[in-house]
């Protein structure tokens, strides 16, 4: 037995209906019907109809024609048919020998769209706080029209809490206000099936106030009552549904709706409740502002008593709705199309459910069970047929029908009897590319009947496939739960029954799964800026990736600035639309992987608007404003501003700030000010536009409340005062006509007070004044309303004059060569006649006691603050003769100055020697000549010569000191060693000590004898003739050595002068055969490298300048086996070239027979 198993078409079965029209089928009356039914089967099947239950027949209507190899009916409405014709209920039967299956009944019904009756509708007058209904009641439609409330401009009404529209259409106030006052309350009814939309007769409301009542309205009006009294608060009452309880059914599966609409004031609001239970999660919604409550999806279990509670301040109302949830038929088991093999048995089931309970009925071939051709092989048993030892006669149709009254259903099964060998349908060699880690499904779709076994092989000779690690599904597939790399291969389906036996091959091959391995991130950036999104992946090689970005799930904007990159995505000039979630989604022909990341762009907040001042006193007032958008970044506080537009129109000034979670604030005021407010939200990136300033708030005028301050009171004469302060701003004067009143007198003095009152300015100077003596100071505001408080007072002084005396008994005490501290007596306070700010001492040198010749005179001061009595005197020569004098300052100026006092510096350490210069060099003597200190800082005593010399390898040797009268400058140095370089140390000295040294270095020259005998030899024609062929035999040599080393020999040379390598010893420079210098640091180490000697410091400039014998002890050379030399020296040697194949220096002919002398 095979069940719910597709026949191929190539076989005999019977007809399935595959395609047919909706039970409840409504049409546009202005175009052609068309009624579905498409059927399969084998012999392919013939349709027929009927209509109301009788045949249809289709050849004697002109109007209607049936489509070729189809059941489907074109019933001709658009060449003069009417729809309405052909109104009724039609079934279509698909036949074939083998049995035949029949549609669901198709009730066909044209649209309706109607007028609306037309009517006189009265204007609604109502009182301001009433309820209020208008009623829509639109033309029964088929199907029902979409309801909703628009005026003359064709703009919808604003709904709300207080006024909205109800399930049935109508239009509901739970009270009205005067703004409800309109004449263009217009419902319209919208049928999508035809495209049209109805239009009701606009209706008139009048709302009447009670402040605004009058006479000659109240007159006309039939009911005076309800405006006798004041629009007053009411408790609520439900406008709809009507009474305490009301009954509602709903079909399972549909959308239950329920609604409370209540009247009162203020507006109730809706709560709703489930009694005995809660509101389903997940399926319940809240529409009309809470007003309908909607379930989704309901079932038997959704039955129960509903609850809803209008409430407002002076009370509450409810309604409990009783929900039945009823059903049509709906599916347990429908019966399914069965392939038995001769002498096979099987079962129909057809079991169905709802509420109440359907009736299930069953039929063959489109005709009652009951009064069918009788079938031996079946036996029908409720809601099953049984079939046994059924036979190829035993094919047929068969027709279950479960109904209620609230529907039926309808559904048809075959029955085919046939004996097939197996076959498998799945394609051969197939391929299945899968991702690893995920699941592998392989097909393998068969037929046969009886129904195959199947069974799976990996590979061609495999064993067959069994354990945890296959699922074997009931179609043929085979299921690898978690396919792996090594699950790649070949996998084989085999097929059989008693009639035969088949197998199929079909690929698998198990790939990398791709992913994101640099997934974007969160960013946060400010507008106008530049942003990127990394998505990095890794893939299969054998896959073609391809990447997509999103924002928001939606395609990118088509804007140049989004710059799509391999591996990321780039956003330009950063604006506000930029913000949201960027996915970066990876696919290939197999996975698809996605990342994405969130982009905030954040800005300066957006200005504050609509300011409004409130509470005005004459202190103060309240300002409010609503925020501007933040722009992502929270506000952290707003700053408010005020413009004075009596005194400084156009002048902001800050008032006060507050946070940013604050909209209101209570501000200080000033009398006598017109007051403009802005307001400025600042968050971190910075502060926003001001808003608009507020509406203008004029104080009144009172006493000034405060006086001038830093108030001053400084003579500019000796013989005044002048008296200044800070005037007062002009929000600060707090009404029209500020004056200052200055008033002054001496203090502790017995007088009165002097005053005079001042306008404009803020400054005051008192004339005939003694000099420098204290005043008591004050100065008070006042205007025309009176004055400020009594200020405080303040000493001022009058004008200074110079100081009268010098300091006296000046005394010097040197503390060493360079400091002297010097001290003198203060004068009295009196004769300062200002205030005292100290004392300047002026100090020169006269002449320095080494030096008798004078020079410029160039005086320094130094200034000591306050009452001081002593200072220090720093940088002073040794060794000199100075002046000094003390003069006391005020405010006015210096006084007189104190006597000239002499005091002299001791001798201190010289400078070095201003130079040190050594010619003359010979073989065995140096001539030494240097210049005295330039700064001697006393009388020289003598100078210290020391020298020692310097081997090859940088040694120092013995130290020999020298004692020089001070009145020599030069000195001729004897029995040196030839050839040596020596270092010399040169200092001066006074009594007090030996001062800084100088340095140098010489080399005394070599031998002459010696000299010339390496330069006759160098003359030599044998001597040149050798070199030669000596240089040839290391020319082959080297041919040689460069040949073997190519062939992978090693450098035996290389070796050696790697050995003999030294990196730290330099070159002779080779331009002017000079000597490197050596540092004059007192650490007696001569320079390795860098340096250089000054031309007089040179050897005979006949010497060769390539001569190794300078250095110190000459050349011990020699050639090795492979003819290369390899100079050996002593002392300091040139660092040999790194591959051993360059020469820095090409060797003279002296040199070479250095290397044999």
């Amino acid at each position: 037995m095979i069940s719910a198993l597709d026949v191929p078409l190539d076989l005999s079965q019977p007809p399935t209906i595959t395609q047919q029209s909706p039970k409840d089928y409504i049409v546009d009356p202005r175009e052609n019907i068309v009624i579905q039914c498409e059927a399969k089967g084998k012999p392919p099947p013939s349709f027929s109809w009927t209509r109301n239950g009788t045949h249809f027949d289709i050849d004697k209507d002109a109007q209607v024609t049936m489509k070729p190899n189809s059941g489907t009916l074109v019933i001709n409405i658009m060449n003069g048919g009417k729809a309405e014709a052909y109104e009724g209920v039609y079934q279509c039967t698909a036949r074939n020998e083998r049995g035949a299956a029949i549609s669901n009944n198709i009730v066909i019904r044209p649209s309706r769209s109607p007028l609306w009756t037309k009517e006189k509708l009265e204007p609604h007058q109502v009182r301001e706080g009433d309820s209020l209904v208008l009623h829509c009641r639109p033309p029964v439609g088929l199907p029902p029209p979409i309801i909703f409330w628009m005026d003359n401009a064709f703009q919808r009404l604003h709904q709300s809490e207080r006024v909205s529209q109800g399930l049935n259409g109508d239009l509901y106030f739970s009270n009205v206000q005067p703004e409800d006052t309109r004449e263009d309350y217009i419902c319209y009814a919208r049928f999508n099936h035809t495209q049209t939309i109805q239009q009701k007769q606009p209706i008139s409301v009048k709302v009447f106030s009670m402040d605004s009542l009058n006479d000659t309205i109240a007159a006309n009006l039939s009911d005076t009552d309800i405006y006798a009294k004041p629009v007053t608060e009411k408790q609520p009452t439900l406008l709809t549904p009507t009474g305490s309880t009301s009954t509602k059914v709903e079909l399972r599966g549909n959308v239950l709706l329920l609604e409370c609409i209540a009247a009162g004031l203020p507006t109730p609001g809706i709560h709703w409740i489930k009694e005995g239970g809660e509101l389903p999660a997940n399926r319940t919604f809240f529409e009309n502002f809470k007003k309908t409550l909607k379930i989704i999806d309901v079932s038997e279990a959704d039955s129960g008593n509903y609850k809803c509670i209008a409430r407002n301040i002076l009370g509450s109302v409810h309604h409990v709705i009783s929900v039945t949830v009823k059903a049509a038929p709906y599916w347990i088991t429908a019966p399914r199309n069965l392939v038995l093999s001769p002498g096979e048995d099987g079962t129909l089931i057809c079991r169905a459910n709802g509420n109440p309970k359907p009736n299930i009925s069953w039929l063959a071939n489109g005709v009652p069970i009951a009064i069918a051709p009788e079938d031996p092989s079946r036996k029908v048993d409720g809601d099953t047929i049984i079939f046994s030892h059924v036979q190829e006669r035993s094919s047929a149709v068969y027709q279950c029908n479960a109904s209620n009254e609230y529907g039926y259903l309808l559904a048809n099964a075959f029955v085919n009897v046939l004996a097939e060998p197996p076959r498998i349908l799945t394609p051969a060699n197939k391929l299945y590319q899968v991702i690893a880690d995920s699941p592998a499904l392989l097909d393998c779709a068969y037929f046969g009947s009886p129904k195959p076994e199947i069974e799976w092989f990996k590979g061609v000779k495999g064993s067959i496939l069994r354990g945890n690690e296959y699922v074997f599904h009931d179609n043929g597939t085979l299921e690898i739960p978690v396919a792996q790399k090594d699950s790649t291969g070949t996998y084989t389906c085999v097929a059989r029954n008693e009639l035969g036996k088949i197998q199929n091959e079909v690929q698998l091959e198990v790939k990398d799964p791709t992913m994101i391995i640099k997934q974007p991130e969160y960013k946060v950036i400010q507008r106008y800026g530049q942003v990127s999104f990394e998505c990095i992946i890794k893939h299969d090689s054998t896959l073609l990736p391809t990447v997509i970005w999103l924002k928001d799930n939606d395609e990118l904007p088509d804007d140049e600035r989004f710059l799509v990159g391999k591996d990321n995505l780039t956003i330009m000039n950063v604006t506000d639309k930029d913000d949201g979630t960027y996915t970066c989604i990876v696919n290939t022909t197999l996975d698809s992987v996605s990342a994405s990341a969130v982009l905030t762009v954040v800005a300066r907040p957006n200005p504050p608007f609509d300011l409004e001042l409130t509470g005005q006193l004459e202190r103060s007032v309240e300002l409010s404003w609503i925020p501007g958008d933040e722009n992502n970044s929270p506000i952290t506080n707003f700053v408010i501003e005020y413009e004075d537009g009596l005194h400084e129109p156009g002048v902001w000034h800050y008032q006060t700030e507050v946070p940013g979670t604050q909209t209101t604030v209570q501000l200080k005021l000033s009398p006598y000010v017109n007051y403009s407010f802005r307001v400025i939200a600042v968050n971190e990136i910075g502060r926003s536009q001001p808003s608009e300033p507020s509406e203008q708030y004029l104080t009144k005028s009172a006493n000034p409340d405060e006086n001038p301050s830093n108030v001053q009171g400084i003579g500019s004469e000796p013989d005044n005062l002048v008296i200044t302060w800070e005037p007062l701003k002009g929000f600060q004067s707090n009404g029209p006509g500020l004056q200052y009143k200055v008033s002054w007198r001496q203090k502790d003095v017995d007088d009165e007070w002097t005053s005079v009152i001042v306008a404009n300015v803020s400054k005051y100077i008192v004339s005939g004044t003694p000099t420098f003596v204290p005043y008591e100071i004050k100065v008070q505001a006042l205007n025309d309303l009176g004055y400020a408080p009594e200020p405080s007072e303040v000493i001022g002084h009058s004008g200074e004059d110079l100081p009268m005396v010098a300091p006296g008994n000046v005394q010097v005490h040197v503390i060493n060569s360079t400091l002297a501290k010097v001290h003198w007596d203060p004068v009295p306070l009196k004769t300062v006649r200002g205030h005292l700010q100290g004392y300047k001492v002026y100090y020169w040198k006269v002449q320095s006691l080494s030096r008798r010749s004078r020079r410029h005179v160039e005086k320094k001061i130094l200034t000591f603050r306050g009452n001081k009595t002593f200072g220090m005197l720093p940088g002073l020569e040794p060794y000199s003769s100075y002046k000094l004098n003390v003069r006391v300052v005020n405010g006015k100026g210096e006084g007189p100055a104190s006597p000239d006092k002499v005091f002299k510096t001791p001798e201190g350490v010289p400078s070095s020697p201003s130079f040190l210069k050594i010619t003359n060099p010979t073989l065995d003597s140096l001539t030494l000549e240097w210049g005295s200190p330039t700064h001697p800082n006393g009388v020289l005593t003598s100078y210290v010569l020391k020298f020692q010399p310097i081997n090859n390898t940088h040694e120092l040797g013995p130290l020999v000191e020298i004692r020089i009268p001070a009145n020599e400058s030069s000195l001729i140095l004897k029995n040196l060693n030839y050839s040596t370089r020596y270092k010399f140390y040169f200092n001066a000295q006074t009594s007090v000590g030996s001062g800084s040294q100088i340095t140098e270095e010489a080399v005394t020259i070599m031998d002459e004898a010696m000299a010339s005998r390496q330069v006759d030899i160098a003359t030599q024609g044998w001597f040149i003739g050798l070199m030669c062929a000596v240089a040839l035999l290391i020319l082959i040599l080297l041919i040689v050595c460069f040949i073997r080393r190519n062939k992978g020999g090693k450098y035996p040379v290389k070796e050696k002068e790697d050995a003999h390598a030294d990196p730290e010893i330099q070159p002779m420079k080779e331009d002017d055969g000079t000597f490197g210098e050596y540092s004059d640091a007192e650490d007696h180490k001569p320079l390795k490298k860098g340096s250089r000697t000054p031309s007089d410091r040179t050897v005979k400039k006949e010497d060769s300048d390539d001569s190794l014998v300078d250095y110190g002890e000459g050349v011990n050379g020699q050639f090795n086996e492979d003819g290369s030399f390899i100079g050996q020296y002593s002392g300091k040697k040139e660092k040999e070239p790194a591959e051993g194949n360059e020469s820095s220096e090409a060797p003279s002919p002296v040199n070479a027979m250095n290397s044999f002398v």
